[in-house]
């Protein structure tokens, strides 16, 4: 958009000139300098306007004519259509040849948004890879008529925007029967994105619901969990003081303690035999 607004006031300047020209021979020197001036006007991409003022349509002289034929050149074409026809046409100045190759990268870019380095050496005519990177960045990228980047691993160009360029007589109402097209697509198409976005929110919502499920199964787990290992801590509480557990630890302690019993009552024994040997000798 910036590039269509910058150029407009310089658009409306050289249709005011073309609008004083009145297309006969003697005209031919205004008529020749008004299209090298338009055309090598590093800010004008667009001639259409200038084109469709009757005076241009109607102009007579061979020279007259070979220039409206350039501006239309221009306004249409590509450096490849020019270097076709050039021997028919003015010869161009350095700021045209510059201006026709950046309006021929802004056709390549309408095609396709990744160009090949070598369809850009084919259609522009430079000899090697560094005279074609530089004119992208200076002219092309500096200049604001395209966004991109240059991929110098897969020798590439990667468009992101390129500024329009005029449409050919007659192509407006291709580009309108397509629009309708791509309209009537569209509204076949609105239900069915609708629907999709539909099933999309249901299959969210139910999504959610699963996952507080799962949520609340977890909690309901680690609950039952904990309240289990209370049961067991209580459990394991009341039968250590149940009586039978109890008979249990005492027994346990009267088995203990037999072996030292034994041994006093054996010793006593041992005792009073030797006290009634000392009594009672004869016996």
């Amino acid at each position: 958009m910036e590039i269509e607004e910058r150029q407009e006031q310089f658009i409306h300047q050289f249709v005011a000139q073309a609008s004083a020209i009145d297309g006969g021979p003697a005209s031919s020197p205004s008529l020749a300098r008004l299209v090298v001036e338009s055309t090598s006007h590093p800010s004008v991409f667009s001639f259409g306007e200038i084109l469709a003022l009757p005076n241009l349509v109607q102009v007579q002289g061979t020279e007259n004519l070979a220039y409206v034929d350039l501006l239309k050149l221009f306004a249409y074409g590509t450096w490849k259509d020019y270097k076709g026809k050039s021997s028919v046409l003015p010869q161009l100045k350095p700021d045209q040849i510059l201006k026709l190759k950046q309006l021929t990268v802004l056709t390549v870019a309408e095609n396709s948004k990744v160009v090949s380095y070598d369809t850009l050496l084919e259609q522009l005519e430079f000899s090697n890879v560094r005279e074609l990177e530089d004119f992208l960045i200076d002219e092309c990228l500096y200049a604001g008529i395209i966004k991109g980047k240059l991929d110098q691993s897969r020798r590439c160009f990667q468009i992101e925007f390129a500024a329009g360029r005029d449409l050919v007589p007659g192509e407006l109402e291709a580009v309108i029967e397509t629009a309708r097209n791509w309209l009537a697509t569209s509204d076949n198409l609105l239900p069915l994105i609708e629907d999709k976005i539909r099933q999309a929110n249901e299959m969210d919502q139910l999504e959610k619901q699963h996952q507080m499920d799962v949520k609340e199964n977890i909690e309901k787990a680690r609950k039952n969990l904990h309240s289990n290992d209370h049961k067991s801590q209580a459990l394991h509480r009341r039968t250590l003081c149940h009586p039978l557990h109890q008979n249990v630890k005492r027994r346990s302690a009267t088995a203990a303690e037999c072996p030292v019993q034994i041994n006093f009552i054996l010793g006593l024994a041992l005792y009073w035999i030797q006290l009634r040997r000392l009594i009672l000798p004869d016996v």
